[in-house]
């Protein structure tokens, strides 16, 4: 079987996090692990939520993308990519929209697959992010953001390749990801 990372992209609460545990447990796809700068959250652990790094640390991996927010860095690298294929030829990674276009740039077209999640009504984005806990005052600061403007269309580098998923009905959506990665597997 032919390596396949599975570029999971959207807006903020369009279902990224749940879609990619369902590939995670359902196909057994690991997560690419990333790297970052910040410190641990309470339950978070070394090398299975990010890989946490020092800024020299940081600098020594070979990034295929990379950001800094909020005075941390974050970046997804070539070691971190391979460690996954390690486990499983076929392996998932969240990305903003930016990322998912790089990692269409920097690998072999057909090792990438990208899956930009979408919901039909705005306001079930904010819905959604009430209903998992989000502060109210960090979310209006989250939809007033830069990022999230850019994430609510699909950008145009990546409309020819992206699979777009309206994530309004959880079944429906797991139906049209299955569809997805058969399709990447048989194309083989």
């Amino acid at each position: 079987m032919k390596r396949k990372v599975f570029v999971v992209t959207g807006n903020t609460g369009t279902g990224k996090t749940s879609v990619t545990k369902y590939l995670n447990e359902f196909y057994e796809m690991p997560k690419v692990v990333t790297h970052t700068t910040r410190q641990p959250r309470a339950g978070e652990m070394d090398q299975v939520d990010y890989y946490f790094e020092s800024h020299d640390t940081f600098a020594q991996n070979h990034y295929l993308e990379q950001v800094t927010y909020d005075g941390n860095q974050y970046g997804s690298s070539r070691e971190g990519l391979e460690r996954a294929f390690e486990k499983n030829p076929l392996i998932t990674i969240v990305l903003d929209t930016q990322g998912a276009a790089t990692y269409l740039e920097e690998l072999p077209a057909d090792e990438v697959v990208v899956i930009y999640l979408t919901v039909s009504k705005e306001h079930d984005l904010y819905q959604r992010l009430v209903k998992r806990g989000d502060d109210v005052q960090k979310i209006h600061e989250r939809l007033s953001s830069e990022e999230y403007v850019r994430d609510t269309q699909i950008p145009e580098n990546l409309q020819a390749q992206a699979h777009v998923v309206e994530n309004d009905d959880w079944e429906e959506t797991k139906n049209k990801i299955d569809a997805i990665v058969q399709a990447s597997i048989q194309n083989d």
